[in-house]
């Protein structure tokens, strides 16, 4: 099977999986929005709040990918199974992070200029769900531990059974069914947290019932809590926590500055944003699959089939973006009706979406590289980049655009910094496999004596 068709068969999966976990978000979106304009704009400033701080802990978490993949490739099943629990310890202590940080969200919001009374429908809503983020960091840890095994499959059910439960969990929370009295936005809240649990007890099941642990695990014993072995996770971890976190924010503070226009804008923002998230969870498998893939090709040896499979990817990631970014731009009167009827908002969703369409492209590029870097443990200059592109061009160039022109000058200048980012992770992936492959050469002419 060549790259392409094992890219596609790894990132189906996990793309899947993770359009599965952005629907969560959506319908619960969908469903509050039916409470009004306040209840949404609120909604979606605790939202703004969950997923940026429960972002970075993800994004350390996933410095297992490495160390997985890496394993794998090279037959150390021991070793990929005291990375796992190493994982499950480091999940559990950021969670609980994560779960005080929780508490925060209304008076953060209010601290950047936001509506009190939608700062205070966020706190409520984040209040109510903050418990269940440790589990939801072991969900995280037990997914990468089998993508970076190759299984990408069971991740995907889990989190399509989830679904099902967030939906039935929803709709009788916040609106009362069932002999429940209606709890609104603490019932959507609640109804996210339960989730969160399913699918921890879910995919701990499906493990334990298939075996999908054997011939990569080791009894837990006191060197699984070696601080060398929670050093290297976090070495890996903490660029990528740095790099989704940089990301995430960088859109969290852009839909701050949204929020200054108003709670039309702030809405249009919210809903701009979840369609473009959703587009983009499919690059993010194909990111996904090249962490893996790239990852068991290093741990095997094979450098250059692992810069075909790199390459490859990226290209995948681009296509696929680029049809999604023709999408937006040809639909953007449509696909905001699904979410909003107000008449402003969808005027302002429609002139959002072509700009989002733009920048599409550059966001499939820099996730596929950022994935394929990941997978060759190169994680620190993609965290610098990202950190660089936002901070220093992303956000200072939307906060002045916003000024003349809303909005759309809001999205203008998040896709200056993506396409910053793009050609950075690029730059460092071709450099770095030319460097890998000369080295190889040189060991080679070495060892055959060739250089003497």
């Amino acid at each position: 099977m060549g790259e392409v068709g094992i890219l596609v068969r790894l990132a189906i999966p996990v793309a899947l999986a993770q359009l599965g976990m952005m629907s969560m978000g959506l319908v619960d979106l969908w469903m509050v929005g039916r409470l009004g304009k306040d209840s949404l704009g609120g909604v979606a400033l605790g939202d703004l709040w969950a997923f940026g701080t429960t972002a970075i802990g993800m994004g350390i978490v996933m410095g297992l990918d490495p160390i997985v993949s890496q394993a794998h490739g090279a037959g150390d099943g021991e070793r990929a199974g005291r990375a796992l629990q190493r994982g499950v310890v480091v999940a559990c202590l950021l969670g609980g992070v994560i779960w005080y940080l929780f508490g925060f969200a209304a008076q953060v919001t209010v601290l950047f200029d936001q509506e009190p009374h939608l700062a205070e429908i966020g706190g409520r809503y984040c209040a109510v769900q903050g418990w269940s983020i440790p589990a939801f960091l072991v969900f995280v840890a037990l997914r990468q531990y089998l993508q970076g095994r190759g299984m990408m499959r069971p991740a995907l059910w889990t989190i399509l059974i989830a679904n099902v439960f967030n939906y039935a969990t929803n709709k009788v929370l916040i609106f009362g069914h069932l002999g429940f009295e209606p709890m609104g936005i603490e019932g959507a809240g609640i109804a996210t947290g339960l989730s969160r649990i399913v699918m921890l007890v879910i995919l701990i099941a499906w493990i334990l019932k298939f075996r999908l642990h054997r011939g990569a695990w080791a009894p837990v014993r006191l060197a699984t809590f070696h601080l060398r072995g929670f050093g290297e996770i976090l070495r890996y971890g903490i660029p990528v926590g740095f790099q989704i976190g940089a990301e995430v924010w960088a859109f969290q503070a852009a839909s701050l500055f949204a929020g200054r226009l108003g709670v039309e804008a702030l809405a249009a923002h919210t809903i701009t944003l979840k369609i473009a998230s959703t587009s983009f969870m499919i690059p993010l498998g194909i990111g996904a699959a090249a962490a893996t893939r790239v990852g068991n090709l290093v741990g095997e040896g094979d450098l250059p089939r692992s810069r075909l499979a790199a390459w490859t990817a990226i290209r995948l990631g681009a296509a696929v973006m680029f049809i999604s970014g023709l999408t937006f731009a040809l639909m953007r009167e449509k696909l905001g009706r699904a979410f909003s009827e107000d008449p402003e908002v969808l005027a302002l969703i429609a002139s959002a979406l072509p700009v989002a369409a733009a920048f599409q492209i550059f966001d499939g590029i820099q996730v596929s590289a950022a994935g394929a870097l990941r997978g060759a443990g190169r994680t620190m200059v993609t965290g610098i980049a990202f950190i660089v592109g936002f901070y220093v061009i992303a956000l200072p160039a939307s906060y002045m655009l916003s000024r003349h022109y809303g909005l759309a000058g809001i999205w203008w200048g998040l896709c200056l910094g993506l396409m910053l980012v793009a050609g950075v992770l690029c730059t460092d992936l071709w450099l770095s496999q030319k460097r890998a492959l000369q080295g190889e050469m040189r060991k080679s002419r070495v060892e055959d004596g060739s250089d003497r």
